[in-house]
């Protein structure tokens, strides 16, 4: 499809064959061949009306009107060709998809198609692998799917994700992240990067539409966070766990609910927030601002309401979000931490020993929740189901927080059950008492030894 609309938007009068040479779908031999092929069906096909005649077939499997016998610059294959009047019967000849030379696979040609493939398969993540096949994640894990591909095809993949501007980055960089959109499929946030064998990419789909917390299987009691209006909640968890969901739907809920002023700083934009009660502004590192602390620094003086933050990466990012909570703001963002506890740890470890107790103080007095979460294989196949770890930072946590005692906090999230707190590990069990998982999946995603022995 895109070799066909590159060649009707381009003025001068060029055949089809010309194009697909120039897009890098087939190389002059194989096209040569191709034609060839074609060009002797049409032969054979003649020779039978001659002798008595066949009824037409698809037009895919004639030359191009006009190609001279052996032109590679003159028919394009028979898979794309453009009808004609008359052409071969389909049960006498063999399909022009399979000429005596070696052509990709149409699927191959065409990323929007792979990625839609890999999304109604139910795939989470699809790779793309330099001399490796196709993988694609379901329910957590990765599976092959197709043979090997060349790195020169995956290359010719992956560039058909990026504008010119963004594929001169990857080559200068060797690694971009940007979104590519599927028209009726949704969004894909990816990953492309150079390696050894060359270009690969991982493609993570993102509904059209932000989810609910409901389709999300989290817990009512994660709905309240979105009443703050001042302060920090943090969404946390490993890679893959879903923490871009969750944020999303709660950043949905405040923009159904409350007329404020949602801004989001995101490398790139993945779900898309139009705006609804609340107004939305959506900003991409690297396209609308040039670094997420340029972008917090900044926000200060758009009157944001709510500022969502993609990832706190950085010592300078987590200063300013802190500042931001503390200022009036209320923030949320998301962290690569196993656990509330230690995402507290992690918060204030960052900054240098000499600013640690001020820190402190200042995430006691602007943490509001830490929802820590993972997503483990559901019992029958399928795909996962959400364990999840929600601290709410009450007076007593904050105690502890300011006074360096933080491992006292999971005593107080084994017992703050009325408040909406629970650790993962009783959220583990309550998933293997519903059925929902297994005792040996429940086993690997425990936090303590002796949890597993119990």
């Amino acid at each position: 499809m895109a070799a066909l609309d590159e060649h009707e938007r381009r003025p001068e009068p060029r055949r089809f064959g010309s194009v697909l040479v120039e897009l890098g779908l087939v190389s002059k031999p194989q096209l040569a061949a191709l034609v060839a092929e074609q060009n002797r069906l049409v032969e054979e096909h003649r020779a039978r009306q001659a002798a008595g005649g066949a009824s037409p077939q698809p037009a895919s499997r004639q030359a191009a009107p006009g190609a001279p016998a052996g032109s590679a610059e003159e028919a394009p294959p028979a898979a794309e060709a453009p009808p004609a009047a008359e052409a071969p019967p389909a049960a006498e000849a063999p399909p022009a998809a399979a000429p005596r030379a070696s052509v990709a696979s149409p699927e191959l040609n065409d990323l929007d198609a792979v990625l839609q493939q890999g999304v109604e398969k139910g795939a989470s993540d699809v790779h793309v692998h330099s001399g490796a096949p196709l993988q694609l994640r379901l329910a957590g894990a990765l599976t092959a799917n197709g043979a090997p591909v060349p790195p020169e095809k995956a290359e010719s993949l992956l560039m058909k994700a990026l504008s010119s501007q963004d594929a001169t980055l990857l080559r200068e960089r060797g690694e971009l992240d940007v979104c590519h959109t599927v028209r009726g499929v949704g969004r894909f946030r990816a990953n492309l990067y150079r390696q050894q064998a060359g270009y690969d990419g991982v493609f993570r789909f993102i509904p059209p539409n932000p989810p609910g917390l409901a389709e999300l299987g989290l817990p009512e009691s994660v709905e309240k966070f979105v009443d703050y209006h001042q302060g920090m909640v943090l969404v946390t968890g490993p890679t893959g766990c879903g923490k871009t969901s969750t944020m999303a739907a709660l950043v949905d809920l405040v923009n159904e609910r409350r007329p404020d002023h949602i801004l989001t700083v995101e490398d790139p934009i993945e779900y898309l927030h139009p705006s609804k009660k609340a107004l939305v502004n959506q900003r991409s590192v690297e396209r609308h601002t040039g670094s997420f602390a340029r972008a917090l620094r900044a926000a200060l003086r758009e009157d944001p309401d709510v500022i969502v933050i993609g990832e706190l990466r950085d010592l300078e990012t987590i200063s300013l979000a802190l500042t931001a909570a503390e200022t009036g703001h209320f923030v949320l963002a998301t962290l690569h931490t196993g656990s509330s506890i230690r995402t507290i740890n992690r918060m204030v470890g960052a900054f240098p020993s000499n600013q640690q107790d001020q820190v402190r103080t200042m995430l006691s007095e602007s943490l509001r929740a830490v929802i820590s979460q993972r997503l483990i294989p559901r019992a029958d196949g399928n795909g996962r189901v959400p364990a999840i770890e929600t601290l709410v930072v009450n007076r007593a946590v904050a105690n502890l927080i300011r006074e360096n005692k933080t491992f006292q906090i999971q005593s107080i999230l084994q017992t703050g059950g009325k408040q909406g707190m629970i650790t993962l590990e009783q959220s583990i069990r309550q998933l293997v008492s519903e059925g929902a998982i297994t005792q040996e999946q429940a086993n690997e995603h425990m936090e303590e030894k002796q949890e597993k022995a119990a």
